[in-house]
């Protein structure tokens, strides 16, 4: 069996979207992501299927991107009702704490209702919902201020792993 050849970076993460130009002024006009790419087609290109679109890309300084679909319906992405509001999100890194909090204020500026700052001991970070609905995270990872956390989060994450799993199969049995 050949050998998984390492994954880099993340290209883009996208997620369906109500309307295109709300999304766009969320991401470029309040929260300061570019919008660098639109696709404008009428069919799927890996399916085939005929289902009008267009794809919004709003790009990172490390050439990631928060990507969209508007597919013209005007309908929100069904979100799981199985799962909590504050499960699924996306988590954007900044250069420093003081650039979390002056979001935050940018934010609360345009009525963005904003949870925190949060210390969760290797990261700060703010949570907030976009448009769509969907739940963003901006973070600065501690990593200077907190090396030993973080070297022991790494050490023993398999084990955690582990322990949540025979926990779970044990509650299940």
């Amino acid at each position: 069996m050949p050998d998984m050849p390492p994954i880099e970076r993340l290209h883009h993460w996208a997620y369906k979207c109500r309307d295109g130009e709300e999304t766009r002024r969320f991401y470029e006009d309040i929260l300061g992501l570019p919008l660098v790419h639109v696709i404008r087609a009428d069919s799927v290109p890996s399916t085939g299927q005929c289902d009008p679109y267009v794809h919004l890309f709003f790009g990172m300084p490390d050439g990631s991107a928060v990507a969209f679909f508007d597919l013209g319906d005007n309908q929100a992405a069904d979100l799981s009702p199985n799962t909590p509001s504050w499960c699924n999100h996306m988590a954007l890194h900044m250069n420093s704490v003081d650039e979390v909090l002056q979001a935050k204020s940018r934010l609360e500026a345009h009525g963005v209702h904003v949870i925190g700052p949060t210390d969760h001991k290797f990261v700060q970070s703010i949570y907030f919902f976009d448009p769509n609905g969907y739940r963003l995270e901006l973070t600065h990872e501690l990593a200077e201020e907190e090396a030993d956390y973080i070297a022991h989060a790494r050490a023993s994450a398999r084990n955690k792993l582990d322990a949540w799993t025979d926990e779970k199969r044990a509650a299940a049995a």
